[in-house]
């Protein structure tokens, strides 16, 4: 059996799940904040799903996903946690017993999703996390592509119009300030103001709110035409607190895929729009790949 744990910036949860990412049991609880917080929070969330399932802690393999970058177990800039710097792995290897595997959490959501999907080893996929920011993970021959220095699928940074809106890296145009819940905050430009409140003006009629939820549309769409052109991916899964915007964040950025597609004959042949879906907002993609990770996959 496998545990996994998806370590988020409000929230921490734990399955333990079987060889083929079927949950068998479940804990989320609030995160912690700074590190003693954080690993306290990740114990007490793996001990309760343990319990569920009625396992020990030696009788389960164990992965993490985290915010911020992770070389060795060691995780660093993980803003939302308050964590500059903190040996995650072998902090939790000291309440635990075992030495967990950890990486970054949207490439273990992406091994997650790919996991869940069931389609096979040569199958790929990008998953594409749209939330307070915007990253995808990649999944190439049944393995996370993490590249060269591990910015592998760091497309938030990508400008795709150098007038457009300037984001928090203080280049214009970028795909996180675009499609993203910080994103779309940052455009509105109201105090507090968060991603949702530019969705609801906009269904309200506010015309800058429409503005900016048109930018966000055009945003999956480069986003998914951007991954493809790349690395012709099977398939483009959309995650993330953004998925939450429903069938209307889709079908706008179809529409756009469709204009495309419309206007060239080879983006017509990618079939853009067909390779790309949302995920069920409720499914612990992240925790499913944490878990996937530990028991030696990705």
């Amino acid at each position: 059996m496998h545990l996994g744990i998806d370590i988020g910036g409000t929230k921490t949860d734990a399955v333990v799940v079987d060889a083929s990412g079927a949950v068998l049991a479940r804990d989320r609880r609030p995160s912690g904040r700074g590190a003693d917080a954080v690993v306290a929070a990740a114990l007490e969330s793996a001990r309760a799903a343990c319990a569920d399932a009625g396992l020990t802690p030696g009788e389960v393999t164990v992965g993490i996903g985290t915010p911020g970058t992770v070389i060795d177990g060691i995780v660093s800039h993980a803003v939302n946690l308050r964590v500059d710097r903190m040996d995650l792995a072998g902090e939790f290897a000291a309440g635990w017993g075992a030495r967990p595997e950890v990486d970054n959490d949207v490439n273990v959501a992406a091994l997650g999703a790919w996991t869940l999907a069931g389609d096979g080893a040569d199958r790929s996929m990008a998953y594409l996390n749209l939330g307070t920011g915007l990253a995808a993970g990649l999944v190439l021959g049944g393995r996370v592509w993490r590249g060269a220095r591990g910015a592998a699928g760091e497309i938030g940074h990508i400008s795709v119009d150098p007038a457009g809106p300037v984001g928090a890296d203080g280049l214009p145009g970028g795909l996180e300030t675009y499609a993203s819940g910080s994103g779309l905050a940052l455009q509105w430009g109201v105090d507090g103001a968060t991603g949702r409140d530019v969705v609801e003006a906009a269904a309200s009629g506010d015309a800058r709110a429409r503005e900016i939820c048109e930018r966000a549309y055009y945003g999956l769409a480069s986003c998914v035409r951007v991954l493809v052109l790349t690395l012709d991916v099977d398939e483009v899964v959309i995650g993330g607190g953004m998925t939450a915007w429903g069938a209307e964040l889709m079908d706008g950025a179809t529409r756009i895929l469709d204009a495309w597609a419309g206007a060239s004959p080879f983006l017509a042949s990618l079939e853009l729009a067909a390779r790309m879906r949302a995920l069920d907002i409720d499914v612990p993609v992240a925790a499913v790949g944490a878990a996937m990770l530990g028991g030696g996959r990705g």
